[in-house]
């Protein structure tokens, strides 16, 4: 992999031939200055682990982008970007402003061009004359709340079709969602059967051919896309989003900032239905929006102004750490 080609030692730790307790005792006797979870929250073992006091200095990245709530981890590795005015409020740990997206995203390009027009939308059960509407979160990201946007597109842009991603883990969760939808288009008089397809999951292949096929992103409101939302970029497709109060539902909208694409940012859920609508219904915008990314795609993708940011935080806070009459390093001195 190309962590272990860059790496003066590399480890991999695989909890199904490692128990827990050998696991730290190897970080430990590692005396790593600091120690960094790409998130904390999606896995028990991660959780564990962050639980404890194994390095000096624990941060944490928005792999899984909320507070740790944890008071063993320091600093929570952030997004300047994607941070409201008070974002601070919003952590536990020290809040860390890393420039632009704070992460350096490789350009998925050369993989999509692969790939181009080598499938069809008939492929995906989609309609060849529909206005593919791309929805491709994991489908505990939809809040009932919001389920209405859709329908309120359909009603608006009768062409429209929706593209959503089954849940591998739970075919109920799958039926409870379809459900939900029926219910919400039946409001506007309208059969969601005719608007709306969950596929299942996709290889990367088909995943992106999926996207090559479509005309529109829509992000998920309160609990935003971000690798997906790269992806959909790197495809030219038109991204629509409306930034949350948090930091998890502004990943587009900052990726969109630093795109320097910002007419399909929304700031209310009526502005998010026009704008889906208008690029539905208008082609020549939508084309407009899709030449903008591609033009401006360098300014997104293999970013080193973050890599040299973090960089110079690590070596700031072990410095700070390395010094205890600072009273702001107090929390670190047993």
């Amino acid at each position: 992999s190309k962590y272990k080609l860059f790496s003066d030692v590399f480890r991999s730790l695989d909890v199904k031939q490692v128990n827990f307790e050998d696991i730290c005792e190897t970080i430990v006797k590692d005396q790593l200055s600091v120690l960094t979870y790409l998130d904390i929250g999606m896995d028990a073992l991660i959780t564990k682990l962050a639980g404890l006091r194994l390095a000096p200095i624990q941060c944490l990245s928005w792999g899984h982008p909320i507070t740790s709530g944890s008071p063993t981890i320091d600093y929570f590795l952030s997004s300047d970007l994607m941070e409201p005015a008070h974002g601070e409020q919003h952590y536990c740990e020290q809040l860390i402003r890393l420039p632009n997206l704070s992460i350096s995203y490789p350009d998925p390009q050369p993989a999509i061009l692969e790939i181009t027009n080598r499938k069809q939308r008939s492929d995906f059960n989609l309609r060849d004359t529909a206005i593919i509407y791309l929805s491709c979160q994991s489908l505990y990201k939809y809040l009932p709340q919001y389920d209405y946007i859709f329908a309120a597109i359909a009603q608006r842009v009768p062409q429209a079709q929706f593209a959503f991603l089954c849940y591998q883990y739970g075919q109920k969760i799958n039926e409870k969602f379809y459900r939900r939808l029926a219910k919400a288009f039946a409001k506007f008089g309208l059969n969601s059967e005719d608007y709306c397809v969950i596929l299942p999951r996709l290889d990367q292949y088909n995943y992106f051919a999926l996207n090559t096929i479509s005309d529109v992103y829509l992000d998920t409101l309160s609990w935003s896309g971000g690798n997906t939302t790269l992806e959909a970029i790197g495809c030219n497709l038109p991204v629509v989003t409306c930034p949350g109060k948090f930091m998890r539902g502004r990943h587009s909208y900052a990726i969109l900032q630093m795109l320097e694409v910002t007419e399909t940012i929304a700031h209310t859920e009526a502005e998010y239905i026009d704008i889906a609508v208008r690029l539905g219904l208008e082609p020549e915008w939508r084309q407009t929006i899709r030449e903008k990314i591609a033009v401006n795609h360098a300014n997104l993708y293999s970013d080193r102004v973050c890599i040299d940011a973090l960089e110079t935080f690590y070596l700031q806070a072990i410095k700070q750490y390395s010094e205890p009459k600072n009273k702001q390093f107090n929390r670190f001195v047993n």
